[in-house]
């Protein structure tokens, strides 16, 4: 039961990752506002990696097999070696939003899936189908709030107003 509340909200994440994140102009989708930290396009091309080569990937290979070796992915080097940000936004953002829906389409037809199959990770220990499922939504929140985050500074910086009226951040 809490597995088909899981893939509910992972499919609600793909509506606000789509408004949170379409019709953003390139000022807007390239601004960090520390040099260390992701503009908007890099997060969007961090989604789009994760939903094809993490997640997904992990989720059905650990309810096939769990004795399968997991394939290696390095979400932090990706940044650099497929060149974040000279990739364009609207591309990246639409190539996100299929790869969620097709997420979203297996994960539905899934008959009776095996959530408690666990791959032993020589790190983490045992890692179960469902710990996969319930990170990835865990992932999408962390995004979120990132892109939260990331917008309000931006207004912060270019309305050369003080927040302070609409609350703590």
């Amino acid at each position: 039961m809490k597995h088909q509340k899981i893939i509910k909200e992972l499919s609600r994440n793909k509506e606000v990752f789509k408004y949170l994140l379409k019709g953003i102009k390139k000022e807007k989708y390239l601004w960090k506002f520390e040099p260390a930290k992701w503009c908007l396009l890099e997060i969007v091309c961090h989604l789009f990696d994760e939903e094809c080569e993490d997640f997904r990937i992990r989720t059905k290979l650990v309810l096939q097999d769990p004795n399968l070796k997991l394939p290696s992915f390095d979400p932090t080097s990706c940044v650099k070696d497929r060149a974040y940000l000279d990739q364009n936004y609207n591309e990246k953002l639409h190539n996100f939003l299929n790869e969620r829906e097709q997420s979203i389409d297996w994960l539905k037809s899934l008959k009776n899936p095996k959530w408690s199959n666990a791959y032993e990770h020589p790190k983490f220990g045992a890692m179960s189908a469902s710990l996969f499922l319930s990170n990835w939504l865990a992932h999408d929140y962390l995004h979120i709030k990132q892109i939260m985050a990331l917008k309000y500074k931006f207004l912060e910086e270019f309305s050369g107003e003080p927040l302070k009226y609409a609350g703590g951040w």
